[in-house]
């Protein structure tokens, strides 16, 4: 008669071997879908870029060369390529190098609030008015500037020396016209307003504005919009339109209103003077605007040229 011990022992032993055969396999079958995927060249479709640390650097006001040459071939495989900004298209006016190329497809601007395709507007969401004017009383009640845009023209009330420091010699954006407040907007429509206000400042004032974003890529200032209106909605705006899937887009971002769609896109690039959440927030850091960072990006993922 068979010993029962080693009969339990030996079902036991075949069991965890199974078992362990199983584990094995299971990971084997994985490292070489692992391997198998990593060789896959991607297939991306759409690259989405903010301007301002990004595209353009803020020491010399320009688009490195390395960017131009690798966006245009980029362009030349078919990529579509989007900008993604804070600015208002009336003061976009650092991009003729690449608007010269006929290398950009869209824009999304204002973060995500307007979005345009040559000269089709194919989403608008202005600021409630009664947010508008609550917010606007909050800066002449304080004398802090604030920057209003509309569809097609730029504002600003209280005007001081930090807007005149900030947009004009740092930004390179031409002087803001100045108007005087008014209590009552209700007879235009807003996409974003810009007022001067730090972060304990604009925890003041956001019950006062309960459907309103905001987003902040400079200490100095806050960038609102409309609820919804992130980046992050611009990218599904202009995705949609071109028929684009979401995991096909790449984006590229530096400031904090960039988090959004590096959380969002297929792959979302942090460049290397981003601060660093904009990093965690990202799959990927690069080197800075000034280190041909979105060259070195796009090498890095056989999106253009061959890794360095």
């Amino acid at each position: 008669m068979k010993n029962p011990q080693a009969l339990c022992y030996n079902k036991f032993r075949l069991r965890t071997g199974d078992f362990l055969c199983a584990k094995v396999r299971n990971i084997f079958a994985f490292l070489s879908n692992f391997a198998h995927k990593i060789k896959e060249p991607l297939m991306i479709k759409a690259l989405f870029f903010d301007i301002d640390g990004t595209l353009v650097s803020f020491k010399t006001h320009e688009i490195p060369v390395s960017t131009i040459e690798a966006l245009t071939a980029a362009k030349a495989k078919g990529i579509h390529i989007f900008i993604s900004t804070g600015r208002p298209r009336v003061i976009i006016n650092n991009l003729s190098a690449l608007q010269e190329r006929n290398l950009i497809d869209g824009y999304i601007t204002m973060n995500g609030a307007y979005c345009f395709v040559e000269d089709t507007v194919i989403y608008k969401s202005p600021i409630p008015t009664a947010e508008v004017d609550a917010l606007t009383a909050f800066c002449h009640e304080r004398n802090i500037p604030c920057i209003l845009v509309g569809e097609h023209d730029i504002c600003v009330n209280q005007p001081g020396e930090v807007v005149e420091e900030i947009f004009h010699r740092q930004l390179k954006v031409d002087p803001i016209e100045a108007k005087p407040y008014t209590d009552s907007h209700a007879d235009k429509a807003f996409f974003q307003l810009t007022p001067f206000i730090n972060a304990e400042e604009e925890a003041i004032i956001l019950p006062a504005v309960p459907h309103c974003e905001m987003g902040r890529w400079h200490p100095a200032f806050v960038d609102v919009t409309a609820k919804g209106n992130t980046k992050q909605n611009g990218i599904d705006q202009i995705i949609r339109h071109f028929g684009i899937k979401l995991e096909e887009t790449m984006a590229f971002g530096d400031g904090g209103n960039d988090i959004s769609m590096l959380r969002h896109t297929g792959i979302g690039v942090a460049m290397g003077n981003a601060n660093d959440d904009v990093k965690a927030a990202s799959n990927y850091t690069t080197t800075s605007v000034d280190e041909d960072g979105i060259a070195n990006a796009l090498k890095y993922f056989g999106i253009v040229g061959n890794p360095s």
